[in-house]
């Protein structure tokens, strides 16, 4: 078949063609751009021969200082038909040469290809086993053969995969491994029972105790961020400003009125945990949480999960998603706590194909390597 025809599309074309899939990533929704504000934005589709639109994606366009380049970056992006045989030819090329004639060096894209599963009781075993240090050593419970084909097809275009940066796991730009319960065909009930022992323990302790979770608005987020600042600071990473959160709450709930959501758990007049929970079609994300260490014994985040759990079933999900976990399993990491509290959840560990680059000019695409490697 004959090459895709690529070429900017309009939000509301965009928009359209997300809302009739089951499942899209929030970040390669139109609104995703208003809250990147250093970065350029243009929704691209893909044409087939009768002029249909037959895929689409977000293209987030960094330029060099003093140079009218760019790096190109599809976050958990675009939108194809990824298993394709002629996947390269068809697909991916015309939008490298669409992005090479709109100034691109280089080219930086997150297939949502789902690798490899590892179920909640694989996870424990490998964090049991003395002898494991990655989850990715360690046996999967699935594994998704055709991704591999996707792999193939792209290291033999010359497409580079990323690896997974640092010693938590994670890759610079999106993670890899997250963790996910499933909910598709399950009742509420179904989903509870596959919680360990400990979380049902957790969320009974909560509403003893008198935990009650809230929904807040665009007011709340101060609260949300003096909690957020708290977390940073006792697990060791760099905040966000509170208007980065502030955009997003106008940005994503302007697109769509209940895109993204903030929950609140009170306990005896003060706030104790909060997160903020997105949604596209079937698939509710927790994006960010945050808590204080006080009163820790009250559970105020079993509470607060399981209130964006069944509020996430109503919704009609077909997964909810934890978002990122370490692919360490070293008792030493200060990331495996939060990986433990995922896998009570009784969910699955899952791993996409990860992010891959493709330099566009070589000597750009090294310089900014250099670069990102000496931050």
């Amino acid at each position: 078949m004959s090459r895709l025809r690529v070429q900017p599309i309009t939000r509301a074309e965009h928009l359209a063609f997300v809302a009739g899939r089951p499942s899209v990533s929030h970040l390669q929704t139109p609104a995703w751009g208003d809250v990147k504000p250093d970065w350029r934005a243009e929704s691209l589709g893909w044409f087939d021969e009768r002029g249909a639109l037959v895929g689409a994606g977000l293209v987030l366009l960094r330029p060099l200082p003093r140079l009218k380049r760019y790096l190109a970056y599809l976050p958990e992006g675009p939108v194809v038909d990824w298993f394709a045989a002629d996947l390269v030819e068809r697909w991916l090329d015309p939008m490298l040469a669409h992005l090479k004639a709109r100034g691109a060096f280089s080219v930086k894209m997150g297939p949502p290809v789902v690798v490899r599963r590892w179920s909640a009781d694989a996870v424990k075993a490998a964090i049991a086993d003395p002898g494991a240090r990655r989850l990715r050593d360690a046996a999967p419970t699935v594994t998704e053969e055709p991704a591999l084909g996707v792999a193939e097809r792209l290291r033999g275009a010359g497409w580079r995969q990323t690896e997974p940066g640092g010693e938590d796991g994670f890759a610079a730009g999106q993670p890899r491994y997250v963790f996910q319960v499933p909910y598709a065909g399950r009742s509420l009930e179904d989903v509870q029972g596959g919680f360990n022992q400990q979380w049902r323990r957790n969320i009974k302790k909560a509403e003893k105790a008198g935990v009650k979770v809230v929904r807040g608005d665009l007011t709340d987020l101060t609260v949300f961020y003096g909690l957020y600042l708290e977390t940073a600071e006792r697990d060791r990473f760099v905040p966000r400003p509170l208007t980065y959160f502030q955009r997003m709450w106008t940005a994503l709930n302007a697109e769509h009125p209940d895109r993204m959501r903030l929950y609140l758990a009170h306990h005896d007049g003060e706030v104790l945990a909060a997160a903020t929970m997105i949604t596209v079609g079937e698939h509710v994300w927790y994006s960010y949480g945050a808590s204080t260490g006080r009163r820790r014994e009250v559970q105020p985040n079993n509470a607060l999960q399981w209130r964006m759990m069944c509020d996430a079933h109503e919704l009609g999900a077909a997964v909810y998603d934890l978002r990122g976990i370490t692919d360490t399993l070293e008792d030493a990491n200060h990331l495996l706590g939060l990986l433990r509290f995922k896998v009570g959840t009784g969910g699955q560990a899952v791993e996409y194909l990860g992010e891959w680059d493709f330099p566009l000019n070589r000597m750009l695409h090294r310089a900014l390597e250099l670069y990102m490697a000496r931050r």
